[in-house]
């Protein structure tokens, strides 16, 4: 099964709808979401800080800011995988 990772941060309106709109999508397509708060952990406020949210495959960045549902979904057409 494909994992997302988003890291996002509370209090953030942009990673609650880009969160939002991934859990619509799981309706449609099998994918796990693994959330991260980025304020806990140092080496993820150091990495991201305000650069949140970011969407990740494995080591590979998919989106930030707003969800890219091209990329997303090319993901499941096995462009990243």
């Amino acid at each position: 099964m494909i994992t997302f990772i988003l890291y996002t941060r509370a209090g953030c309106h942009l990673c609650e709808d880009m969160q939002t709109h991934l859990s619509s999508l799981q309706n449609d397509h099998p994918f796990a979401l693994e959330v991260r708060d980025v304020d806990q952990d140092p080496d993820w406020i150091e990495k991201f800080d305000d650069k949140v949210p970011v969407l990740f495959l494995g080591d590979h960045e998919i989106c930030r800011y707003f969800l890219d549902l091209v990329k997303v979904k090319d993901v499941f057409l096995k462009k990243y995988t």
